[in-house]
């Protein structure tokens, strides 16, 4: 038995672009249904981290999004850079004017799916996607199976794929569930958390010759960190001993604060943009459409500016008629990915060690550093990248 049902438009993902365009579009009086495989208690107990750019701060406070992140965020106004066994200080403040604040994704889940399922919006957990199909069509359709294992097809005016890196969507429009630019990167990133108070009151991304390591924040008790390690290393072949001399040995100089254990992971480093973002009446946004590297902190940060593009053009098209800016949205969109995987690129590059590397290599990183931290251009730049550009708008 197969059961349909009609909307305006058919969101496939429930994570922040997903909700977020869901959240902008009923404000505007478009209809629009959400489908996620997962249930709503395992999308907000998915632990992720979250440094949210100005701008995203602002698109969600601006929005009506029942927020907390200005209650229980932590604004930060630099970052440290660290090597050479001296730390660099990058005044976002002094460069800028503008912040970063620390707020897991989770979090931001919960406050998007909270302000949505409040206002009765219609969000279908257990739902998997199978295929979009019709997408040069006006009335493009999801099939998918429910919590039940009965097929369901969705039909609308407009799909919209915000499924992940593992998009099911991206088929319908770049022809391939793989078809993109990608680059896949010689090592990764081991990460913990653990009970201890904050080691350094900003983020430290440290270049050592044993590797890179964050350390980062989670809340007064909890913290975040990561170094640099092959990209199959076994998390459970480390005690918490060799975990902490590990992290201690890539920040030199600085004196970890140390509790215990409690989570344990890796994270693989992947650059990946789809060749196409739109196809007839189906377009991709977020991971669905392009990946970066967590050192530059821009993916969640990109799946928004996302959004707020494809918002605006959505409501030209289905209130109006006007397909103008819906078909300026992949140019527009890709200006912002290309640069952030620039930017994501080179912090990655400045600040990891090569497998290969020779000397001369990390002569010349640290060269590269000292240029950055050393000039006013170079550390506004970083500061720039790091915070935000501007949002760009649609034009016809």
């Amino acid at each position: 038995m197969t059961t349909t049902v009609r909307t305006r438009v058919a969101i496939v993902g429930a994570g922040p672009a997903g909700l977020l365009l869901a959240h902008l579009l009923g404000k505007a009086g478009i209809a629009s249904v959400v489908i996620d495989q997962r249930s709503r208690d395992e999308i907000e107990r998915t632990i992720r981290a979250g440094i949210l750019e100005q701008g995203t701060v602002e698109a969600l406070t601006s929005s009506g999004v029942r927020t907390r992140v200005l209650a229980e965020g932590h604004r930060h106004d630099g970052i440290e850079l660290r090597f050479d066994g001296a730390g660099h200080r990058i005044d976002f403040a002094d460069l800028v004017g503008r912040a970063v604040w620390l707020y897991p994704q989770h979090e931001v889940l919960k406050d998007l799916l909270e302000t949505l399922v409040s206002a009765g919006h219609d969000i279908r957990f257990g739902v998997t996607a199978e295929a979009v199909e019709d997408a040069e069509t006006d009335r493009p359709r999801v099939i998918a199976t429910d919590a039940d294992g009965q097929r369901l097809e969705i039909e609308a005016e407009f799909v919209v794929g915000a499924d992940g890196s593992r998009s099911v969507t991206r088929a319908a429009v770049t022809g391939s569930s793989t078809g993109g630019y990608f680059r896949e990167y010689p090592f990764a990133w081991f990460g913990i958390l653990c009970e201890a108070p904050p080691s350094s009151e900003e983020l430290i991304y440290s270049n050592s010759p044993n590797g890179f390591a964050l350390i980062s924040q989670r809340s007064a008790t909890v913290q975040r960190m990561y170094f640099q390690c092959d990209p199959d290393t076994d998390t459970a072949a480390f005690s918490e001993a060799q975990l902490w001399d590990a992290l201690q040995a890539r920040v030199p100089g600085t004196t970890l604060k140390e509790g215990p254990i409690f989570q344990r992971d890796v994270l693989r480093f992947r650059s990946f943009v789809a060749h196409e973002l739109l196809r007839g009446r189906v377009a991709l946004v977020g991971d669905a459409g392009h990946t970066v590297p967590p050192t530059g902190a821009k993916g969640m940060n990109l799946a928004i500016a996302d959004v707020l593009l494809l918002n605006t053009a959505l409501q030209s098209l289905l209130d109006d008629g006007d397909e103008r800016l819906l078909a300026a949205y992949p140019t527009t969109a890709s200006r912002r990915i290309w640069k952030a995987q620039h930017f994501s690129w080179w912090m990655t590059s400045m600040l990891h060690v090569m497998p290969e590397a020779s000397d001369f290599d990390r002569m010349r990183q640290l060269g590269e550093l000292r240029t950055v931290t050393e000039s006013r251009a170079g550390r506004q730049y970083l500061a720039e990248a790091y915070t935000g550009w501007p949002l760009e708008e649609l034009a016809l």
